[in-house]
């Protein structure tokens, strides 16, 4: 028998360095990850702070808990989230946990040894459950990006970005991020 959503959230809440997901209703504990994994996302979310309107979004690095139809929590490595949301919770919410159940525009895995395979298929198709528009996996060690960006049919389509590829996300016009910038 799984926890409920409401324990999990009691959890989050009493325990915030712990950065808890919940995952087919078992809890997992996010692990702490290596220099380049962090640097990345770091690289990552400073570039989209510069570019992106604050009034508009706000870049989101491991703190967000998007929850998917099915009652998963999953806290990307970064994400863009809608800034009226974030307002309004904060506004009407300011002591609850900071979930997010709409689909955002951009959410962000960044690959390591110990979660590949997890955000690979788990996190990966709960992001796709909640229809989040752009999911990216950046690959250190392989200075890749692959996205997958969602079809107007609801399908995903993958995108494999190498070198000194410039990506712009679909979903945040004027917003260009050079590949090998993430990795410097």
């Amino acid at each position: 028998m799984g926890i409920s959503a409401e324990t999990y959230e009691r959890v989050a809440l009493e325990d915030p360095h712990g950065n808890w997901e919940l995952v087919c209703g078992r809890l997992r504990q996010k692990p702490y990850m290596t220099n380049a994994h962090d640097h990345s996302a770091r690289l990552l979310v400073n570039s989209l702070s510069r570019q992106l309107d604050p009034a508009e979004f706000v870049p989101d690095q491991n703190t967000a808990k998007l929850r998917s139809p099915s009652g998963s929590y999953f806290i990307p490595d970064a994400c863009v989230l809608p800034a009226a949301p974030v307002r309004r919770a904060l506004a009407e919410r300011p002591r609850e946990l900071g979930v997010f159940d709409d689909p955002l525009p951009l959410v962000v895995e960044v690959w390591s040894p110990s979660t590949g395979g997890y955000d690979l298929g788990e996190k990966l198709r709960g992001y796709q459950e909640r229809g989040d528009r752009e999911i990216w996996l950046i690959h250190p060690d392989e200075r890749t990006l692959t996205a997958w960006r969602k079809r107007a049919d609801g399908s995903y389509g993958e995108m494999v970005f190498a070198g000194d590829a410039i990506i712009e996300p679909a979903a945040l016009a004027g917003v260009r991020i050079a590949l090998a910038a993430l990795f410097a």
